[in-house]
């Protein structure tokens, strides 16, 4: 219970902090003042929680917070951060990556979602032999919830 409240104290320390310099209006850090702030914020605590009680748990969730906070971010502050669909995929599988260094468990899928979404994100570089990658992922954008579905279906009858 007491690394559970830690936590907690965390987040708010966080983002009490976070609040006051808002008001406090610091000529320096008004970029960060925004909800992406936040999720970094969040992200950070929850990896720091991590660490230092050793309790890996919240890697994954403060990796993939964490990556989403600096992705909206910089597609808000920045005019040359990349908006692509695989940014999303490449947060989890660093996020998979990360949790594996600890639990010796999820390296391959890290590697394999890094790996693909990298593809991805540099497709339109792609040869003329690898045209046929825009047509699995016209087909992909188009029924990714039935996708979604089977997966979770094969889940579920793996586990039995």
């Amino acid at each position: 219970m007491k690394k559970q409240n830690s936590l907690i104290a965390y987040v708010l320390i966080g983002i009490g902090l976070f609040f006051l310099l808002r008001q406090l209006k610091i000529p320096i850090i008004t970029n960060f003042y925004s909800w992406q702030t936040v999720l970094i914020i969040i992200g950070l605590i929850l990896l720091f929680h991590s660490y230092s009680y050793r309790n890996y748990q919240h890697l994954f969730s403060g990796t993939v917070v964490l990556g989403l906070g600096i992705h909206f971010h910089g597609l808000e502050q920045y005019h040359f951060w990349i908006d692509h669909w695989a940014i999303y995929v490449l947060i989890i599988g660093i996020a998979f990556f990360i949790k594996a260094s600890k639990t010796k468990k999820g390296y391959f899928t890290g590697i394999l979602l890094i790996g693909f979404s990298v593809f991805m994100i540099f497709s339109n570089t792609l040869s003329i032999y690898f045209y046929w990658v825009y047509d699995v992922m016209e087909f992909m954008e188009t029924f990714w919830p039935v996708i979604l579905v089977i997966i979770g279906i094969y889940m579920l009858k793996k586990k039995k």
